[in-house]
């Protein structure tokens, strides 16, 4: 199961608020239901089955049926992922992938398949505490055995992440070090996490800033104060000065406040002459819900001459799966691809895994699932089709 990078105080700050009525695509009844049996404005209540009713937009079929009353469609689409992204000007369309998926030959198969993904993110296997859990001591086994997979395959590795706030070691995270010290463990770091993996696109800093575009509270900020950014971002670029440096964050895929934040820190660090070759958007999205402005908000990073990318890409539902909610998944996967594809800055895109199977989803989100292009039985879902449609 890869783990997603975002910790435990941030993914709460992602849950809706609780309401009297159920949001869009939301539960709204059911035997043994207990919540809100009422749905927002523009939503209406519909009976799917006695288990379970749903908020469906105002004037939706009620075909949408669950797997025990009628087949589920599929994606039909054949032409690969990585292959459409390529045609419509992109350098790559990836998954993110985590060492025991490996075990798995029939997912490892497909992931190996370059005409569906040409790039790989490690999910763990790169963060501080699986590089360097004891100060000074480097191991690179389990990151090695995912970049030796994509080389073999002729895939780009998208290394993930240096500096972040979690999966810090104890000795990081408790060492009240000042701020000389904590600078040189930045840089030690960095440098020999960088340096070995040469060549390759870098989160360098991963999610710096908390929702409403202040500074995140990190054993980083409190002692170095927003300075550690540029001290990870100088020490990747003297280890590696081909490789491409990014900060990476959630909840920057439309405008806001943590999006002006983002702007504020790239054109800060443009001035002080720090190296920033782009911008990270993860993306993890809930059916129905993708923000209006993700394509203005792409263009307003790329306007300040840094590339982008889709770093982490999934999108929701409430479970049970349903026809509606499927094709409102494939219409929300097409919208973003749009997107990126519209903004010539946007370099590719890369899912939060590929398969249900190992999404990170249902165990962080309770009640919630279904959110990546294959299931968990490694078959086509029609968002598939809505990433092709949006590359086309």
């Amino acid at each position: 199961m890869i783990k997603l990078s975002i910790s435990s105080a941030a993914l709460l700050s992602l849950l809706p608020l609780a309401t009297a009525q159920s949001g869009a695509w939301g539960q709204c009844g059911g035997i043994g239901w207990t919540g809100p049996t009422t749905c927002i404005a523009g939503y209406t209540c519909t009976y799917n089955n006695d288990w379970y009713s749903q908020c469906l937009p105002n004037g939706s079929s009620t075909t949408a049926t669950s797997s025990s009353s009628a087949p589920l469609p599929t994606g039909t689409s054949t032409v690969g992922l990585a292959v459409a992204a390529k045609a419509a000007g992109k350098k790559y369309f990836g998954s993110a992938t985590d060492n025991p998926e490996l075990t798995d030959s029939s997912y490892t198969a497909l992931l190996s398949n370059t005409k569906e993904f040409n790039q790989l993110t490690p999910g763990n296997s790169m963060k501080w505490d699986a590089t360097e859990g004891t100060r000074g001591t480097f191991t690179f086994t389990k990151a090695d055995e995912i970049v030796s997979l994509a080389q073999t395959n002729g895939q780009l590795i998208r290394g993930h992440t240096c500096v972040w706030h979690s999966q810090l070691p104890g000795w990081v995270t408790a060492g009240n070090f000042d701020a000389s010290t904590l600078t040189s463990i930045i840089q030690t770091h960095t440098t020999n996490v960088v340096g070995h993996f040469k060549g390759k696109i870098w989160d360098v800093v991963n999610e710096p800033f908390n929702e409403d575009g202040t500074w995140r509270t990190s054993v980083f900020y409190n002692t170095l104060g927003s300075s550690f950014v540029s001290i990870a971002l100088q020490a990747a670029r003297a280890a590696d000065p081909a490789a491409k440096l990014y900060v990476n964050d959630y909840n920057i895929d439309g405008t806001g406040a943590k999006s002006t934040a983002m702007v504020n820190l790239v054109k800060s660090l443009k001035a002080s002459g720090a190296p920033i070759d782009g911008v990270g958007i993860q993306a993890h999205l809930i059916v129905g819900q993708v923000p209006s402005t993700i394509q203005a908000n792409i263009a307003q990073f790329t306007a300040l001459g840094v590339e982008v990318a889709i770093t982490e890409l999934d999108i929701r539902m409430t479970l049970p799966v349903t026809t509606a909610l499927l094709e409102q998944q494939k219409k929300d996967y097409q919208t973003v691809i749009a997107a990126c594809k519209a903004v010539s800055g946007c370099i590719g895109v890369t899912i939060w895994d590929y398969t249900d199977k190992y999404s990170w989803v249902p165990s962080v989100f309770q009640g919630q699932g279904a959110a990546l292009p294959w299931d968990d039985r490694l078959v086509k879902k029609p968002a598939y089709d809505g990433i092709v449609a949006g590359f086309a």
